[in-house]
């Protein structure tokens, strides 16, 4: 059976702060390690009222701290905010402090608004994407030959630490550019299935068809991410959902905000136009209780084949949502006990 990830928001709830987000989230990942999941990644949001783990690399160091096995990594760092430079120290120092244990996934997109964007001082011009000459740029920071070919007063510009440092590098995505990429560089693709359906099957293609072997990986590894909402009956987990659901809409009509309290119907609360654009967006979501989850996963993952799948849940109540993953993995168990008696 595939192995099963997490990925996290930090989300902050509403009535609550960046402070019980972190707590909750090195509490999940504490619970998640004991489960078996492999990964437990953070990702780069700006501006969002809702989502805690802005400093990524800062979360990252606070979850490993915290947690012995598990890998730790970004879902991703958004690359377009940052010079290669900076996140090859930020992530060879994370290596060096947690040996073996770190990823570095990353993604093309500023992870925020434009007008955020600008406040990152970042170069915004349009018409040149730098993010496979920055992606190449950070692969040779860890490098143990040749760091990087810049020059800075005639001498070589190192990562310190990071020169020489095994930190695997994943490309992230939701379009078609990531795939094709990642296939380009012999590098672990993900999917951001979880709210951009769209071009999954397609850039899941793309990339197996033209994988190129490389150093850090011989064959193609592809991840995807879903959202998956568990609870003991098929009805409390649409319950849970709908926290989801509010925050999606306040995010399309401009107005962000922390996760909200769980409704007991969205009836009322979205027009149908909204209903239709959140119901696309979030399709790959498994909401339900055991058997509805266990049927959703398995679909899932033999529609795709993907090589591992990654599990996001954007609950209100910590419990519940701890008790979600307990459950996603209860199903895995018991789909991979299904899988050895058919081979059998």
């Amino acid at each position: 059976m595939i192995p099963f990830s997490v990925l996290d928001l930090s989300p902050i709830c509403e009535g609550g702060t960046a402070s019980d987000a972190f707590r909750n989230t090195l509490d999940l990942a504490q619970n998640v390690e004991r489960l078996g999941y492999r990964r437990y990644w953070l990702a780069e949001h700006h501006n969002m009222p809702g989502i805690a783990s802005a400093a990524t690399a800062v979360v990252i160091g606070h979850v490993a701290a915290g947690t012995g096995t598990i890998r730790v990594g970004s879902g991703g760092i958004m690359l377009p905010n940052h010079a290669p430079l900076v996140i090859a120290e930020q992530f060879g120092t994370l290596e060096s402090l947690f040996p073996g244990r770190i990823d570095l996934g990353l993604g093309r997109a500023p992870g925020t608004d434009m007008r955020t964007a600008r406040a990152l001082r970042r170069n915004l011009s349009g018409s040149d994407d730098s993010f496979p000459q920055d992606v190449m740029e950070l692969l040779a920071y860890f490098g143990a030959e040749m760091p990087t070919q810049s020059q800075v007063m005639g001498n070589q510009v190192r990562a310190v630490p990071g020169a020489g440092l095994n930190v695997p590098l994943w490309i992230l995505g939701s379009s078609l550019f990531g795939a094709q990429l990642a296939a380009e560089l012999g590098l672990p693709f993900g999917f951001a299935s979880h709210f951009a359906p769209d071009y999954l099957m397609q850039a899941l293609s793309i990339y197996r068809e033209r994988f190129k072997p490389s150093t850090q990986l011989q064959k193609p590894h592809a991840l995807a991410c879903i959202g998956v909402f568990a609870a003991a009956s098929d009805a409390e987990a649409r319950r849970l959902f709908t926290s989801l659901q509010q925050q999606f809409i306040a995010l399309r009509r401009g107005t962000p905000g922390p996760l909200p309290p769980p409704l007991p119907s969205m009836e009322g609360h979205w027009s149908p136009q909204e209903r239709m654009m959140v119901e696309h967006s979030l399709m790959y979501s498994v909401v339900g209780g055991p058997e509805t989850v266990r049927q959703g996963l398995a679909e899932f993952i033999h529609a795709t084949q993907v090589d591992e799948l990654m599990i996001t849940a954007q609950i209100y109540d910590h419990a519940a949502r701890v008790r979600s993953f307990e459950i996603t993995m209860e199903q895995r168990e018991k789909l991979s006990a299904e899988k050895q008696r058919r081979a059998g």
